[in-house]
């Protein structure tokens, strides 16, 4: 079993996945791992076999979004962001974070559903850009300020996830 997820889809270890050919190559791992090809081998091959399954799913997982494929990069490079203890963030951050978090209890407290779209269009705009700029900075190796973005962008899909389940349960 290859020990990381690029090299076992056969993909360079970079922010930008070729994502036909990630799909492409977990079918391929799947077809090779799949249990009926162990039907008749020993216990030990079966779990072989599903260890190496369940590794190849992990990682495709990982690679097809690209925040955890960032971290995933960073870890590689031995890098640990720190996502549960390490909230430091940039101030003008955390004032649009502030902002965000008011616009999203606004809206809702409002039932306005047009702010709520407004709002996450907003975040999802803002997401795409800081993803552009996360490719950068791995790609250019500052390894410390893609570890900064990520946990920001951390930060982006959670408000994100939240405005979408508050239109989910305001116009239900």
């Amino acid at each position: 079993m290859k020990d990381d997820f690029f090299s076992l889809f056969g993909l360079p270890a970079q922010y930008e996945v070729d994502e036909a050919a990630l799909d492409a190559a977990y079918r391929t791992v799947q077809t090779q791992a799949h249990p009926d090809r162990f039907a008749n081998a020993g216990d030990a091959e079966r779990r072989v076999a599903m260890q190496w399954a369940a590794h190849a799913n992990e990682g495709y997982r990982t690679l097809r979004q690209p925040l955890k494929r960032a971290i995933y990069l960073l870890q590689m490079r031995g890098v640990d962001i720190q996502a549960e203890s390490n909230t430091a963030m940039a101030p003008a951050f955390l004032m649009q974070q502030m902002e965000w978090r008011e616009a999203l209890q606004d809206a809702v407290e409002a039932r306005d559903v047009g702010r709520l779209d407004r709002l996450l269009r907003e975040l999802r705009q803002e997401k795409r850009d800081r993803h552009a700029a996360l490719g950068a900075l791995l790609d250019g190796g500052d390894n410390e300020a893609a570890g900064a973005a990520a946990r920001q962008l951390m930060f982006i899909e959670k408000i994100e996830h939240d405005a979408s389940e508050a239109i989910d349960r305001l116009e239900d």
